[in-house]
């Protein structure tokens, strides 16, 4: 866990945040253990497809994938099934 998240997990516990968005797993199990709620990019985009936002979630994590992020492809399954795109 880098500086960033570090200082992100502070200020949560500090503002009381509702939610905090991070994806590095290390800093997702210290929000866990620290009851922090938390949601990540992806979550990030079931939701804003949810609320209509955006009409796929796929074309985004394809995107993200070019760039480097990489998810399993069981995970990607799980997501597109869960929004109904799969």
């Amino acid at each position: 866990m880098d500086r960033g998240e570090s200082e992100v997990i502070v200020l949560a516990l500090e503002q009381k945040a509702s939610l905090v968005l991070i994806d590095e797993l290390a800093a997702r199990q210290v929000c866990k253990s620290l009851n922090i709620p938390i949601t990540g990019s992806i979550g990030i985009l079931i939701k804003a497809k949810q609320l209509g936002k955006i009409a796929a979630v796929k074309p985004y994590i394809e995107t993200m994938q070019q760039q480097g992020i990489y998810y399993s492809q069981k995970f990607i399954d799980l997501v597109l099934q869960t929004v109904a795109e799969g």
